[in-house]
């Protein structure tokens, strides 16, 4: 039984659509994208370069320059893929908390939208995607066989993103910022990003605030069995 080619996965910050999008591409055998760690890679490198995050003809042409590559992770690290700039492995450097707080405002620029979007088409192109982002479906993928929207509650998305900064550093929540703090920076990002994700007419939408993720799984598991 073929399936679909492209899959798109949208949701907002904390939805559950990384995970989910990742261990599906892994059942699937597909390449999974994850287009928020290519807005990530430019907002890492406007923090680096000293780059106004503010200036989108700035951060164009710095993202034109640069040499984006998200591949299959070739570190067993925990990494769900690897992200390099220019050839420099920066997987974890774009999870710093001073690029989270950039990335929504460098990813509203147009310069730099337009830029990523056709290279995520082009990835598209090749077949067996897993593409995950906020405007997939609506936007970049608008052909794909395969479009699906997960949501969460912004209690529960606060309370994911705690959870994972704990488990990332190894159980210490001391130096972790705490979940309401958390909940009011996705909330300023969902502001900044609204006109970013919204579902495309055709998304399968699913609520996932008390689906465990092999919930999640299964749920979507007809879907991608029924669409050739």
């Amino acid at each position: 039984m073929s399936g679909p080619q492209c899959i798109a996965i949208d949701g907002p910050a904390g939805s559950g659509k990384s995970t989910v999008g990742e261990q599906l591409a892994r059942q699937l055998g597909y390449l999974y994208v994850d287009t928020g760690a290519m807005y990530r890679a430019v907002a890492w490198l406007a923090l680096h370069k000293d780059v106004d995050i503010n200036d989108g003809p700035a951060l164009g042409e710095l993202a034109q320059q640069a040499n984006i590559v998200i591949s299959h992770p070739h570190i067993n690290d925990g990494r769900q893929y690897t992200v390099q700039v220019d050839g420099r492995d920066i997987t974890w450097d774009i999870r710093d908390a001073n690029v989270t707080r950039s990335v929504s405002a460098v990813s509203s620029h147009p310069e730099v939208r337009k830029l990523l979007i056709t290279q995520q088409q082009a990835m598209a192109r090749e077949g067996q995607v897993v593409m995950v982002g906020r405007d997939i479906g609506a936007v970049v993928l608008p052909d794909a066989e395969l479009k699906i929207y997960l949501t969460a509650s912004l209690a529960e998305r606060a309370r994911r993103r705690h959870a994972e900064l704990v488990e990332r550093a190894g159980g210490n929540a001391d130096n972790v910022p705490s979940a309401e703090v958390l909940m009011a920076d996705i909330e300023r990002r969902d502001a900044i990003d609204h006109d970013n994700m919204q579902p495309a007419i055709d998304a399968i939408v699913i609520e996932t605030d008390y689906l465990t993720v092999p919930q999640v799984l299964a749920t979507l598991a007809p879907y991608v069995e029924d669409t050739v």
